[in-house]
């Protein structure tokens, strides 16, 4: 006779919401930071400039960004200190101390990101 596993109580959690934490007990917290840092991009940084972006992932204390045009690249180059200080509020001493941006984005495609640290 099977015992069938007992059914927790309380509400339903998001798995996105879990990812996190859970990558975090694993002792994986760059790549924790990571997903955190791609799941509130676009509220982070704008609609306008998330369009036009994703963030690949972290080297450290360094966010991989890839961009979709070489002009976008040029402008979110200027408005680093402005991006850096939108992440540095959102996400306090966890956020990045650099960015670098790289040209390759092909707005539409999903999954195609690599994933670092």
């Amino acid at each position: 006779m099977s015992r069938r596993p007992a059914r927790r109580k309380g509400s339903p959690t998001a798995v996105g919401d879990l990812i996190g934490r859970v990558l975090g007990e694993l002792g994986l917290e760059g790549v924790a930071r990571s997903h955190e840092i791609g799941e509130k991009w676009e509220e982070v940084v704008g609609a306008q400039v998330a369009a036009h972006c994703r963030p690949l992932g972290l080297r450290g204390e360094v966010l991989e960004i890839e961009v979709d045009s070489p002009v976008w690249s040029q402008q979110l180059q200027m408005r680093k200190p402005e991006l850096l200080a939108a992440l540095g509020r959102n996400f306090g001493r966890h956020a990045p101390r650099e960015l670098r941006f790289q040209v390759g984005y092909a707005r539409g495609r999903r999954g195609a990101g690599r994933r670092l640290e």
